[in-house]
């Protein structure tokens, strides 16, 4: 039997040396590239925080840090972490794995440690001559003063109330956001070296043209004030409440004297604070709303908070109008179909011929949203629509003059008008240094959930706060959402997939066949001349850091 012949080994395979000189990267057609890419909750959040970086630094127990990153883009984490309608949430890539992350809970940990630790803001490193004015002291024009102060600029804030806060002190009831939070938050602000002016109105125009001409620039933030009207409502009669008065009234400690029966006609989030607001004042309380319940305004937790605390909810109706007699009142209602429009806040309503039914109370408090006071600087800047009219960098048509918030956008949300006055101030800084506008804050492309390896992410049920008891809530205005604990809070932070953040886990550099990946002071970086474009390390990466490019592309 003939024995096999053995292969020939070529001497210039075989070496007891380094394997160095054979630089294998030609093999390849696409190779690996380290990208930070932007979450989807990064996206959607309306302050551009960098949600996955501060919760990673929680994740690692660097409370300190976790607060640092988040106060860069809103200086109201507690505030926020209580009181958000969390749009990041609703885009958070785990809802597709398990639940979405709890990332207001997060950020309520984080912004109630540090106001418990007393964390302060840094002072501005340096100091600039240039002086800028703010006019409203709610959260745009207090985000837009901290912004521009952390800078270096030097602030005035005038405020028209005898305290700061606009909506989130007297609008905004305590068992949503305890008023200590709240001056915790703003005295950190404050203490920055704001200069405030108290009950100092800018009336009109003329008195905003002479503000406009003493500072570098002006930021208008004077939020929306006037209520709007349900047809067929006489507003002088005794009958009938604004709701923004309401809530002022009751935050006060002086709630308005009314009977026992509250009609509250609207359905966002201000008709659900008026409603609990008097549930907790001992009222029977109706709402009476165009939508239907499942397209309610208001944040589902609220609406359903209400149910919960005995508020009846009549959906899908109107108001055609209002007797007074000797008893009290009568409602007469019908009801409709109810079809948003293109735009917020535009809608029609149609009866659907079911009969008419009626409604009896003592008092209605109409609660249908709030209108800007245009008329005021109409003089000096023009509208578009019901809002001042701005460009993409939040510049009026007046020189020098910015808006944000309520006056400049219908977006009514408070974390909308934080992240207004952050750009604001950005473009604020531009025009004094005579840089050319930002020109708008687009998002890139987010990090897709196809693109996370979920075999490092366990399937974990959802941290969500818990609600105090029924039976303690309408005892009185303590705050109706839980914190959560400790333990909890970091439980909650480790589900978080890092969309998009390299965490540095070592996988790319273990699982490289090459060993082609290489470890820096700042994180990895591939070694072409070995890398033969496998794409192990791009499987491997439980976050979607690493991409895989063809080769003309890098």
């Amino acid at each position: 039997m003939n024995s096999p012949s053995l292969p020939t080994v070529s001497p210039s395979l075989w070496t007891t040396r380094s394997s160095l000189a054979r630089k294998t990267g030609t093999w390849r057609a696409a190779a690996p590239e380290y990208r930070l890419s932007p979450a989807p909750c990064l996206a959607a959040c309306p302050v551009n925080a960098r949600i996955a970086e501060w919760i990673g630094e929680l994740r690692k127990q660097n409370l300190r840090r976790a607060w640092e990153v988040l106060v860069e883009n809103n200086p109201f984490p507690a505030i926020a972490g209580r009181i958000c309608h969390h749009p990041c949430e609703s885009a958070c890539n785990r809802q597709f794995h398990d639940e979405a992350l709890s990332i207001c809970a997060l950020e309520r940990f984080a912004g109630d440690t540090a106001l418990a630790e007393g964390w302060r803001f840094e002072k501005p490193a340096a100091e600039r001559s240039e002086r800028f004015a703010i006019v409203g002291g709610g959260p745009a024009g207090l985000s837009a003063a901290y912004q521009l102060r952390r800078r270096g600029f030097q602030v005035t804030l005038f405020e028209s109330k005898p305290q700061l806060g606009g909506l989130l002190r007297y609008g905004i009831p305590d068992y949503r956001l305890d008023k200590a939070v709240l001056d915790g938050e703003i005295a950190r602000i404050v203490d920055l070296g704001i200069d405030v002016r108290l009950g100092r109105a800018i009336e009109d125009a003329e008195a905003l043209k002479a503000l406009r001409d003493s500072h570098g620039a002006v930021y208008l933030a004077t939020g929306a004030s006037l209520a709007k009207r349900v047809p067929g409502l006489d507003y002088a009669a005794p009958w009938i409440i604004d709701s923004a008065d309401y809530l002022a009234a009751a935050n006060s400690g002086s709630p308005a004297r009314c009977g026992e029966r509250l009609v509250v006609i609207g359905g966002g989030s201000a008709a659900m604070d008026v409603a609990r607001t008097a549930r907790r004042l001992g009222k029977q309380v109706t709402v009476l709303a165009l939508e239907p319940e499942n397209r309610l305004p208001a944040q589902r937790v609220e609406v359903d908070e209400a149910m919960e605390e005995g508020i009846t909810f009549v959906c899908g109706a109107m108001m055609r109008s209002v007797e007074a007699g000797a008893t009290g009142l009568r409602l007469r209602c019908e009801r409709v179909d109810f079809k948003p429009g293109e735009k917020r806040g535009e809608f029609t309503v149609t009866p659907i011929g079911d009969p008419a039914f009626a409604l009896d109370a003592d008092v209605i408090v109409p609660s249908i949203g709030q209108n800007a006071d245009l008329g005021r600087w109409r003089a000096l800047i023009g509208a578009e629509g019901a809002v001042l009219g701005t460009d993409r960098s939040w510049r009026t048509s007046a020189p020098g003059i910015f808006a944000g918030g309520d006056v400049a956008s219908m977006d009514r949300f408070v974390t909308q008008a934080v992240g207004m006055g952050k750009q604001a101030a950005a473009e604020m800084a531009r025009f004094v240094l005579g840089e050319a506008a930002g020109g708008g804050f687009a998002a890139g492309a987010t990090l897709p959930f196809a693109d996370i390896n979920t075999n490092y992410h366990p399937r974990a049920g959802r941290n969500a706060p818990a609600s105090t008891a029924l039976e303690e809530r309408l005892r009185g205005f303590a705050e109706v959402q839980r914190p959560l604990a400790r333990e909890a809070a970091l439980d909650e932070a480790r589900r978080c997939f890092s969309c998009g953040t390299c965490t540095y886990c070592d996988n790319c550099f273990y699982y490289c066949p090459d060993m082609a990946i290489a470890r820096t002071d700042s994180g990895y970086a591939v070694k072409y001349d070995y890398c033969k474009g496998c794409g192990l390390c791009v499987e491997e990466c439980p976050t979607g850091s690493i991409v895989m490019r063809n080769e003309t592309m890098l």
